[in-house]
């Protein structure tokens, strides 16, 4: 992180520097004795375009600095999964007494859900799939070692797909279709839950909170995956692989600050107490017996890196 800064502070002192070269502070203009006024122009235009890329640069450096160093905290990694539990317990009273209050988020149609979360695990590979293969690759580019790494995405749907269905599954079997909310008027011939809405009458049944599960499961999966980052943020890189890394690692880290804070919304506005915890538990243990139990044995996809790429290499 501190070189990051000490190069954004460098760009700045230059910066002024090379305005104030004339007395009085007017910028300071080179020309070359055989070029046009509007050579010289394209020259300046091109330097400022230059500079100011490598502010942002830098900066974006010092962003993915900061937050590599939030990672490498032990508490950080080591206890977010108790995070969705203790939200899951603390959010659900809090809807019981009703203390949170109606807000943008209260009402399932807002944006930020109907275009995000029910797409989650959609977002999720969309940022992860290059994530992995970009920062893998400093480890090693042989296709087997990077076919594992994106086995482990693979794992991952799967496990979203079948417990998702399963989800879904429970709450046709245990629900029955209703003229109203009110539940005044059982409508027997349909039978699940998509034939009951499509009709215009109302599901009810046991209704597992999938949000719940994909925000927690999404969550910690993310998480897992980003660990290398602290080991190949100062590996070399040409300049655009290295700001494709930087830049997918920032909305990755994004994209895990928005589903803490929709899981808070799940929790003080939707579903029964009891709703929310098996979906939180569900994604709990779905990481937890591949990431914990399953990837630490040999026939697996295996965890992320855990060596620097040079002790990889010669470890290999």
């Amino acid at each position: 992180m501190t070189s990051s800064v000490a190069l954004l502070n460098d760009l700045f002192v230059k910066t002024r520097t090379n305005r104030r070269r004339r007395k009085g502070g007017t910028p300071f203009r080179f020309r070359h004795p055989h070029w046009s006024r509007s050579q010289c122009s394209d020259v300046r235009t091109a330097g400022s375009g230059s500079l100011y890329s490598n502010v942002i640069m830098a900066a974006l450096g010092v962003i993915v600095d900061s937050l590599v160093a939030f990672w490498r905290k032990p508490a950080a990694r080591q206890n977010i999964h108790w995070i969705f539990l203790l939200l899951a317990l603390v959010g659900s009273v809090a809807k019981e007494l009703e203390l949170v209050p109606q807000t943008y988020f209260s009402h399932s149609r807002n944006a930020v859900n109907v275009y995000l979360v029910k797409l989650s695990w959609g977002w999720t590979l969309l940022l992860l799939t290059p994530f992995v293969v970009l920062c893998n690759s400093s480890f090693s580019r042989s296709a087997y070692f990077l076919g594992r790494r994106l086995l482990s995405l693979a794992v991952a749907t799967a496990v979203w797909y079948v417990c998702v269905g399963a989800f879904f599954y429970i709450e046709d079997v245990t629900g029955s279709c209703f003229e109203t909310v009110a539940r005044d008027a059982v409508k027997e011939e349909f039978a699940s839950k998509a034939v009951c809405r499509r009709a215009g009458f109302h599901w009810h049944g046991y209704d597992i909170s999938g949000h719940c599960f994909i925000l927690t499961y999404s969550t910690l999966f993310i998480v897992e995956e980003m660990a290398p980052m602290a080991l190949v943020k100062d590996a070399s890189h040409s300049a655009l692989p290295r700001t494709v890394l930087n830049l997918l690692y920032v909305a990755l880290n994004l994209i895990v600050v928005l589903w803490l804070w929709m899981f808070v919304c799940t929790c003080v506005y939707f579903h029964d107490l009891s709703h929310k915890l098996i979906g939180t538990v569900c994604g709990l243990l779905a990481w937890y017996l591949t990431y914990r139990v399953w990837y630490l044995k040999s026939v697996s996809p295996g965890l992320p890196p855990q060596r620097h790429p040079k002790e990889q290499k010669q470890h290999a």
